[in-house]
């Protein structure tokens, strides 16, 4: 999704530009597989060309769709690292990219990047509202024997 749609994806579940950035680096940690960024590191251009190398050599445009790649520089580690990645045009994702591209959420990036801890306690405050957002309980709710797939 581009920025527009993002935001608008978050307002209607209540969650507002600060909520958006603040899970967006839950991506802080863990890994993506290729085929979910792929598209990012072949055709977009509005990544660091050194970044995108780096991606191309360990996911080839085929055969490659389920190695994983960090999300960022530290994929073991809470930190800012990721939107220090997002200012230098090395987020891996599409959407990551559309957080810092000359839009309303820039300003959050950079602070978030900076500072440690607004990032920590905006990432807090955001997991608590995304928590409470139409939980489904009972038979209603669902449990997954493998996270991988709906059952």
């Amino acid at each position: 999704m581009d920025l527009p749609a993002l935001i608008n994806n978050c307002k209607n579940q209540g969650l507002n530009e600060r909520d958006l950035v603040a899970l967006s680096g839950g991506h802080s940690i863990g890994f993506a597989q290729c085929f979910v960024f792929g598209n990012r590191i072949y055709s977009e251009t509005n990544i660091d060309p050194k970044f995108a190398q780096q991606r191309r050599s360990t996911c080839p445009r085929t055969d490659g769709n389920s190695t994983l790649s960090p999300l960022d520089p530290t994929p073991a580690r809470f930190d800012t690292a990721y939107f220090t990645n997002l200012i230098k045009k090395k987020g891996l994702l599409h959407s990551h990219h559309q957080l810092f591209n000359s839009g309303s959420t820039d300003g959050i990036v950079k602070t978030c990047s900076s500072n440690a801890k607004a990032f920590s306690a905006n990432f807090a405050r955001s997991m608590v509202k995304m928590g409470n957002i139409k939980p489904l309980t009972g038979n209603k709710g669902q449990i997954r024997l493998n996270c991988r797939k709906v059952n």
